[in-house]
């Protein structure tokens, strides 16, 4: 599947797709307040695209301008907050230099868009961690509203307890307010 937005591509990830990835996830900005450790060589990335990205429903988020991949999206079945047939959750993060432009909101609408219209769910979850106030903005801007807060969230990828938000957007909402 792929999707189209005014300034992106939103793609399946590709090997080749490895040293851009790299360049992003190695930065200690991104990957620790999204609650993954950065990467640590491009062989690293390889295999990250390779298991984790290739998980269905997992996007590279690319800028048209370039061709090349600046971040990833996707929807998650099946995780800590979507727990039922009909819901998902959101998961995103994108490069330092691509920080306040945007970028992620816009592939957002798209992909939210994509779950209520085409994969039929009825709500959509999205989270974050204490300290991580851009996602946090990124999800108000889509409409997500609080939903609960989870004191103590075992984050085992970088081996932290962290207080959590869980936000929820409904497809009732998401229609009232398109």
């Amino acid at each position: 599947m792929i999707f189209e937005t005014d300034r992106l591509v939103l793609r399946t990830w590709e090997e080749a797709d490895a040293e851009e990835l790299y360049k992003y996830a190695k930065d200690e900005r991104v990957g620790p307040p999204a609650g993954w450790k950065p990467h640590t060589s491009v062989k690293n990335s390889l295999e990250i695209i390779k298991t984790v990205l290739s998980e269905p429903e997992t996007y590279a988020v690319v800028l048209k301008e370039t061709g090349l991949p600046v971040g990833s999206i996707g929807l998650m079945f099946n995780s800590d907050l979507a727990k039922s047939e009909d819901e998902c959750e959101l998961g995103y993060w994108i490069g330092f230099p691509h920080w306040g432009r945007g970028l992620i909101p816009e592939a957002s609408r798209e992909l939210i868009r994509y779950a209520f219209e085409n994969l039929k769910v009825n709500r959509v979850w999205c989270g974050y961690s204490d300290g991580n106030e851009k996602s946090k903005r990124v999800q108000e801007k889509l409409g997500f509203k609080y939903h609960h807060t989870t004191e103590k969230l075992w984050f085992p990828q970088v081996g932290e307890i962290r207080k959590s938000y869980a936000n929820l957007l409904t497809k009732e909402d998401w229609i009232n307010n398109k």
